[in-house]
């Protein structure tokens, strides 16, 4: 069911990878926009009340208020599996200790003599965490969203996730009993386009939010495509991507888990398989035939790995596969060779780099510490994943004295001239009787001399 592309003997060495001959899902944010714009538009003017009708519109749930009740996510928590409890504690656990390590701490550097430059770590004021609630539940988009911004110190979030008709119009319990171990105390019954809206543009019980995160259906990186500038957004999510890089080393078995684990999302999950051995990719092919058949899921899945977004590339070697990887810039990237940490370190483009046989995506997914909210559809070349930095700006705060401000004054002057903008220089010579000090160096001094 998995496609084959063979690329032995076309990875030219040291140049670039075609990166439109690899395996992609369409995704047409942009035919969406159309689509959405209404939608955010009716948000914005209506609130609640238009949340309210694309709840019966779009998810088939009556709900008489967006604002999940008081109590309920503690409800939720205490109607919670204890296993399903135990595992999230541990989750979230773990989550902080990787994300407090990512905490920024102020640095003021001293420039010259009585001039400094401090960058401050400020972090958002309000974001909106967006938890989808499609073909799965996912509470520990929850755990990913929320830590993050917790411990970058954000005071005010606000969590949003589909209104569920299995359960009276509120979001999936599992995602509520998440919020209430995190301590969330604003959750909305919101999904989609409208979601986005409602934080962008506020409603009758949710402020506006500076920044939202969190990944989505295409609908929703429509809504935060229309809506960036307005609001912050992490990134437009697409669907979830898996590449595997292996050798015949690799276990068939588990490569075919593995790219199996991830269809399982979405019929537009994209999974690959690089390889340099002929004889893995045809265990694997059988592995996966094999293991399919044993799922839950095997419609979805089946879907998934025979669309054009799925494949086995074959290649010359592990080189060659690193490049072919590094075009394509997978969400998550398991790295399943001999000597698997070396050849990890050499990976430039992946949101997450799995390594070895005993570090599988699905354990990122959920207890690894790491983030699973990550850049999709080849952003991982320019972007990141989600972590505390996230939700932090960086604000220089410049502190220049009476005598230091004199010393630079004839180099500003100069490039002022230079830019044609001679108020600029004006504001300093205001300062110094309209005159360029006479201490002002007037040619090049220091760093850069030629």
């Amino acid at each position: 069911m998995l496609n084959l592309l063979d690329l032995r003997g076309s990875v030219a060495s040291g140049g670039g990878i075609d990166r439109t001959l690899l395996p992609r899902a369409e995704l047409d944010v942009a035919a969406a926009l159309d689509q959405v714009r209404p939608v955010c538009e009716d948000v914005r003017h209506r609130g609640d009340a238009a949340l309210i009708d694309y709840a019966r519109r779009f998810d088939g749930v009556e709900i008489d208020r967006v604002r999940v009740p008081e109590g309920a996510a503690e409800q939720a928590l205490r109607e919670l599996d204890p296993a399903v409890r135990a595992a999230l504690e541990e989750s979230i656990r773990r989550a902080r200790i990787v994300h407090r390590a990512q905490r920024r701490t102020d640095v003021t550097t001293q420039v010259v003599p009585g001039g400094t430059v401090t960058e401050r770590w400020v972090p958002v004021d309000r974001v909106g965490l967006y938890v989808p609630g499609g073909n799965a539940v996912y509470p520990s988009s929850v755990v990913m969203n929320v830590v993050p911004a917790q411990e970058a110190g954000v005071p005010s979030l606000a969590v949003a996730s589909p209104p569920q008709a299995a359960f009276g119009g509120l979001p999936h319990p599992t995602v509520l009993a998440a919020c209430a171990l995190l301590g969330v105390e604003e959750i909305h019954a919101a999904g989609g386009a409208q979601a986005i809206a409602m934080f962008a543009y506020g409603a009758d019980e949710c402020e506006p939010v500076s920044l939202v995160t969190g990944p989505g259906n295409i609908w929703v990186a429509a809504a935060k495509r229309l809506l960036k500038g307005r609001i912050g957004i992490d990134a437009e999510a697409g669907p979830t991507e898996i590449a595997i890089l292996a050798d015949a080393t690799a276990d068939p078995a588990h490569v075919a888990a593995d790219l199996i684990s991830q269809a399982e999302h979405d019929v537009l999950a994209a999974a690959v398989l690089v390889t340099d051995s002929e004889a893995l990719a045809a265990a694997v092919a059988t592995e996966v035939t094999e293991q399919v058949a044993r799922t839950r899921h095997r419609e979805r899945i089946t879907e998934a790995l025979s669309g054009r977004q799925s494949g086995i590339v074959l290649v010359d070697s592990v080189d060659d596969g690193l490049a072919v990887v590094d075009a394509y810039a997978a969400e998550h990237l398991e790295i399943l060779t001999a000597d698997a940490p070396a050849v990890a370190a050499r990976v430039r483009n992946a949101g997450a780099v799995f390594v070895g046989a005993h570090s599988p995506v699905s354990l990122g997914d959920y207890c690894a510490g790491s983030n699973h909210v990550l850049p999709t559809g080849g952003c991982a070349c320019h972007s990141s994943g989600l972590s505390v930095q996230s939700f932090l700006r960086g604000i220089h705060v410049v502190d220049y004295s009476r005598d230091a401000l004199a010393e630079v004054t004839g180099h500003v002057v100069a490039l002022a001239e230079a830019e044609d903008l001679p108020a600029h220089g004006a504001a300093l010579k205001a300062r110094f009787g309209w005159t360029v000090p006479e201490s002002a160096p007037t040619g090049p001094t220091g760093v850069g001399d030629r």
